[in-house]
């Protein structure tokens, strides 16, 4: 007989609290699991954030860096997730901020189908290779659309869509009011869906 979803879930949360305090106590086996663990949804977040791959690895390397110096200080270990994608959502923010104007591609066809599998891992590949360059032009389709957004519209859209944070952890994250984040989403959402309206 198997367990409810639930409590997988609330298994898989007491397991993560039980290896942040490991790292939190300087256990750096414990800290790799982390590193392991968040390593490709953190540069998920930064690529769609900055669209630039060698500023989403810079990001992701700053963050765990930083998070391993700051690990001792987060009073609850239940609180990780949210603070893991606090300090790598204002990283993110902080780039946008100083990033001079150039072009840049976000990356070619064939990572972001990688990336989209690895964020999407029950989504079905595109069999043929018509669908497979449909699809990977509505992924560089989506990118541009991102760029029309405030970065914070952007962030929110990101969290929530991508990585299914919660509201509570968006605004956490973003250091906002639930409310603020709810309108942001609703606005990214709204952005999104007339800049994409020609791949439905």
């Amino acid at each position: 007989m198997s367990q409810p979803e639930g409590l997988d879930a609330a298994g898989a949360r007491l397991a993560e609290q039980t290896i942040v305090s490991r790292a939190q106590e300087g256990d750096l086996a414990s800290f790799e699991v982390l590193l392991r663990q968040y390593q490709g949804p953190l540069f998920r977040l930064a690529n769609r954030m900055l669209l630039d791959r060698s500023d989403a690895e810079d990001v992701v390397q700053d963050t765990m860096v930083l998070v391993w110096r700051r690990l001792p200080t987060l009073s609850d270990p239940a609180l990780f997730r949210g603070w893991l994608y606090q300090i790598a959502t204002r990283r993110c923010l902080a780039v946008l901020r100083t990033r001079t104007r150039r072009q840049t591609s976000a990356l070619g066809s064939d990572e972001l189908q990688q990336a989209h599998d690895e964020a999407h891992t029950d989504d079905p590949r595109p069999d043929d290779p018509a669908s497979a360059a449909q699809f990977a032009a509505q992924l560089r389709g989506l990118d541009a659309v991102l760029q029309t957004l405030t970065a914070e519209q952007r962030a929110c859209w990101v969290l929530r869509e991508m990585h299914d944070l919660t509201y509570m952890e968006i605004a956490y994250a973003m250091d906002l009011p639930v409310s603020a984040v709810r309108g942001r989403i609703a606005r990214a959402r709204q952005n999104l869906l007339k800049g994409m309206a020609t791949w439905r």
